[in-house]
């Protein structure tokens, strides 16, 4: 076999090797509501497809990542509007996962993280205001981490600081996003949007506070923004994808085997539904850390501060 430090010159065997080697790396963070049992690389062609012209050509693998959008508006959830603990350790992770594909291919790996807030803030209830504010901070957390193998990518880069955050969600529906007859019809009928749909409507129920009407008028609100929420989603992977065509494609969301994204699993959470911007973390005695909702987090650990900010909680 070649040597894998050029593997663009290798045969077309070593470089599907390669490949192989890559998505193994990833396969034990894969984020799923299938059973994993039996993964291996060849169970995903879409990925190996995905990784096989950046191998052929030697050139570090991009991978894209829509999320770290905000923080919830659910006070219960979490500690504040601003990264924290949860965001540090995730971005930690992501680092460190192209490290160790840098260990089985030379060239290595990038993430560029897609942050989404501003797609969605009107229908989740943060102000623009708190998003800049995320954002801001999630880049100065890159940087003071040292974390030189991720990018942050938002709405700022694809149409600058000219136009009004109504006005860029407003073209990114527009150019973008599937109709609504569209989305409802693959939600009938296509059982992992299903489940999206479902796991979406849950979190915008739990992080409505100050709702004038009944319980079941904020469910029927909460369907309604849910198919929202699904087509700038959708519309900002489409973006995403025009900025990055080559890109590997991650999602902070599971997927089933068989679709063009690659679910990942970014820290231990009980919940397979659970993001850093949706909870918070518990440190446990033994070290192991784990994200759960606030409310639960401070029954059981008390607060720790950094730099005079809620970070996380310390069981025991």
């Amino acid at each position: 076999m070649t040597s894998p430090t050029r593997p663009h010159t290798g045969a077309p065997a070593d470089r599907q090797a390669v490949c192989a080697a890559v998505l193994a790396t990833l396969l034990p963070y894969r984020r799923t509501l299938d059973a994993t049992h039996g993964d291996s690389p060849d169970g995903f062609p879409a990925q190996l497809r995905q990784l096989a012209a950046p191998v052929a050509a030697g050139e570090p693998i991009l991978f894209t990542l829509p999320g770290f959008p905000c923080k919830s508006p659910n006070p219960a959830k979490v500690l504040g509007h601003l990264p924290d603990e949860g965001e540090r350790l995730a971005l930690r992770f992501l680092d460190a996962l192209c490290g160790r594909i840098e260990a089985v291919y030379p060239p290595g790996a990038r993430v560029a993280i897609c942050s989404d807030g501003h797609v969605f803030s009107d229908l989740i209830g943060v102000p623009d205001r708190d998003i800049d504010a995320y954002n801001d901070a999630l880049r100065a957390l890159v940087r003071a981490e040292g974390l030189t193998r991720l990018d942050v990518f938002d709405l700022r880069q694809v149409y600058g600081e000219g136009l009004t955050h109504d006005d860029k969600r407003l073209l990114v529906e527009e150019q973008h996003a599937p109709s609504l007859a569209e989305l409802r019809s693959l939600t009938r009928g296509d059982e992992p949007a299903r489940r999206l749909y479902q796991g979406i409507t849950r979190f915008l129920f739990e992080d409505t506070a100050g709702f004038p009407g009944t319980r079941s008028a904020l469910q029927r609100d909460c369907r309604r923004r849910a198919y929202g929420v699904m087509r700038r989603s959708r519309a900002w992977g489409e973006l995403v994808a025009v900025h990055h065509p080559e890109a590997f494609r991650l999602s902070i969301h599971p997927q089933p085997r068989g679709s063009a994204k690659f679910g990942i699993r970014l820290l231990e959470a009980p919940d397979v539904w659970l993001t850093p911007w949706h909870s918070c973390v518990l440190e446990h005695a033994d070290g192991r850390r784990e994200l759960m909702h606030r409310a639960e987090a401070e029954r059981l650990g008390r607060l720790v501060l950094r730099e005079g900010r809620p970070s996380h909680y310390l069981a025991g």
